[in-house]
């Protein structure tokens, strides 16, 4: 039952309470937004993933949040792009990054998982590293803290702000890409909010 039109949209983390408003859902959190400015379904929860199916600005999407741990979210990816027969070109997965400060986004066609064990999971099931990425930047980590450790807190109060317009950015950044593709959507989002001129890579 293939869907040539269907976008897949994958955010990442970790399913449970205990990690409710933690730094490792910054994927979770896009999902939601979506949800809340799109028209989707109520979301079903199977074995694997929860969904919620609708509509992007007219585009069919199918939001999908692993109910597994981080490090076995390619499970969930490898059934649902394999059910739709999605290519990998229309899958995108929003993931957490400590490697980039909060507030920067970093969307590419392919590439390495960057320690991000999602990530990691995911290529290693799908076989390959060429599908678009949306990594959400949640660092620094700071002084003296294990980035493991980092990932699994919560958003102090400190850094509400900036998380909240981060997932709002973020959100605009998939639409964007539905919309006008990931070149243009690197153009726009691969920036600093304040400027492309203070973060050049």
């Amino acid at each position: 039952m293939g869907d040539d039109s269907l976008f897949l949209i994958v955010g990442l983390g970790n399913p449970g309470e205990k990690y409710a408003q933690t730094r490792h859902n910054a994927g979770f959190e896009v999902v939601k937004e979506l949800i809340k400015r799109h028209p989707f379904s109520d979301k079903k929860v199977g074995k694997l993933a929860k969904t919620n199916r609708g509509t992007i600005r007219g585009n069919p999407a199918l939001l999908v949040r692993p109910t597994t741990y981080m490090n076995l979210s390619g499970s969930a990816v490898l059934e649902f792009v394999n059910f739709f027969k999605v290519p990998h070109e229309r899958l995108l997965v929003i993931s957490d990054d400590f490697a980039l400060p909060l507030g920067r986004l970093r969307i590419r066609a392919n590439g390495s998982a960057g320690g991000q064990n999602g990530l990691k999971d995911i290529i290693a099931r799908l076989g390959t590293e060429k599908f678009p990425r949306l990594r959400f930047g949640i660092g620094p980590v700071p002084d003296g803290w294990d980035p493991a450790n980092f990932v699994l807190s919560k958003v102090g109060k400190a850094d509400q702000k900036a998380w909240d317009e981060t997932v709002q950015r973020a959100t605009d950044a998939v639409e964007n890409w539905i919309e006008r593709g990931l070149d243009d959507t690197a153009s726009r989002f691969n920036t600093s909010p304040k400027g492309p001129e203070e973060c050049a890579d």
